[in-house]
């Protein structure tokens, strides 16, 4: 058991507000002691967006599961002091909101420096602590469309809709701030000295589409500098998938009872292809290159190609891909994506029971086993008493500051 949680002895604490708080959640997940704390009121994060499970949202559930909450009341003077208490034995402070929100309270890395040199600060938020859009609210699709990821639809009544689509700043920023976490950690373990970590979630959408980006910035060379593929006759392709269009042997495919992604591009492959069907006679007259070819616009090979794909299932073709060394992937959806045989078992659900809704583990393999399931995402100031005895106020303390409403939860 021990083996698959290395991050244990690493002590966290989380300020945190909605989704961001995801960046601790990758560090609880591999064993880290991560305290999340709270307003007495809590983190409105239970009742954010949908589904609500049994009275308290999945985001919640998943974002804050393998976490302990304290409820504390940061604008009293008492409250701040707790939370230096808490800060004295911690390796990382996360601050995920917006940048600043604890040096309001008089916890900013300077204070807390002062009470825990070797302490690594991380500030992660929506477009981060520095550039004009620092200041701005927002919410989770933004960084998205900040980062051009999205692109608009217009409805048959002619209106303009966000398309069905993965969030991808929300959930890649928290990556990135753990990693960068963790770096921090090993540098401050070696040097005794704190380190700060500041992470946009902007920034995280715009680095995870980095080959168009940057394909773009390469276009803007003279063409005799930056040129195309050599297969395509070193035409100037658009970047990324958006120069899939016209491919063919490299393409989604209809089948029997659904659809494939077929990625016969390199010549091998589709060489195999074609003697796996018993059609060699389309290696003989289209070849190709020996790499990165994709047949672009040969709609006479497309055509054939969509006549062969139909007479098998998906299954069979998965099969066949595996007999005849061609790369064949299924085209799954959200939904149906749990019930292909590699998810099941690379992915296996934590159960209800366990963590309050099925959920997915962190897909990290130590030693050949996923993380343990983690607890289940705490209520409001659950593990208050727990935190401060183990920061040892003694029981008449922990009540003499409940009573007067500085540690919580409140009613």
């Amino acid at each position: 058991m021990g083996e698959s949680r290395p991050l244990q002895g690493l002590r966290v604490v989380e300020s945190s507000l909605l989704g961001p708080g995801l960046v601790a959640t990758f560090l609880a997940d591999l064993g880290a002691d991560v305290v999340k704390v709270e307003p007495p009121g809590g983190d409105y994060i239970r009742q954010m967006t949908w589904p609500i499970v049994e009275g308290t949202s999945l985001l919640h559930l998943h974002t804050h599961r393998g976490k302990r909450s304290i409820a504390i009341d940061l604008k009293s003077d008492e409250g701040v002091e707790v939370y230096k208490d808490l800060v004295r034995g911690a390796d990382v402070v996360v601050e995920a909101m917006r940048p600043g929100s604890l040096a309001k309270l008089g916890l900013g890395v300077d204070d807390l420096r002062a009470v825990n040199p070797r302490l690594v600060f991380c500030t992660i938020s929506g477009y981060g602590a520095t550039g004009p859009y620092r200041d701005m609210p927002s919410h989770g699709i933004a960084y998205d469309t900040w980062a051009g990821l999205i692109e608009p639809v217009v409805d048959e009544k002619g209106f303009t809709r966000i398309p069905t689509l993965p969030n991808v700043g929300i959930n890649v920023g928290p990556m990135i701030g753990a990693l960068g976490i963790l770096a921090a950690v090993i540098r401050a373990r070696e040097t005794g000295e704190g380190v700060t970590i500041e992470v946009a979630q902007s920034d995280a959408a715009a680095y995870m589409d980095w080959y168009r980006i940057e394909t773009y910035r390469a276009y803007e060379r003279p063409d005799d500098l930056v040129t195309g593929n050599p297969s395509d006759g070193y035409e100037r392709r658009a970047p990324g998938l958006a120069g899939m269009w016209e491919g063919v042997r490299y393409q989604i495919y209809a089948v029997d009872d659904g659809h494939v992604l077929f990625m016969a591009s390199e010549q091998a492959f589709w060489k195999n292809f074609c003697g796996g069907v018993d059609r060699m006679d389309l290696f003989e007259k289209w070849p190709g290159s020996t790499y990165a070819d994709h047949a672009r616009n040969n709609t006479e090979l497309q055509a054939e190609l969509r006549d062969i794909f139909r007479t098998r299932t998906c299954a069979e073709w998965l099969a066949f891909a595996n007999e005849a060394n061609v790369p064949i992937a299924p085209v799954n959806t959200p939904q149906t994506v749990a019930d292909d045989p590699q998810f099941r078992h690379r992915l296996p659900f934590y159960g209800i029971d366990d963590v309050g809704a099925e959920q997915l583990p962190l897909p990290i393999y130590v030693e050949g086993e996923l993380p343990p399931t983690p607890t289940m995402a705490p209520e409001v100031g659950e593990q208050t008493d727990d935190v401060l005895a183990g920061l040892g106020y003694d029981a008449d303390r922990i009540a003499d500051l409940r009573s007067r409403g500085i540690v919580g939860p409140s009613d």
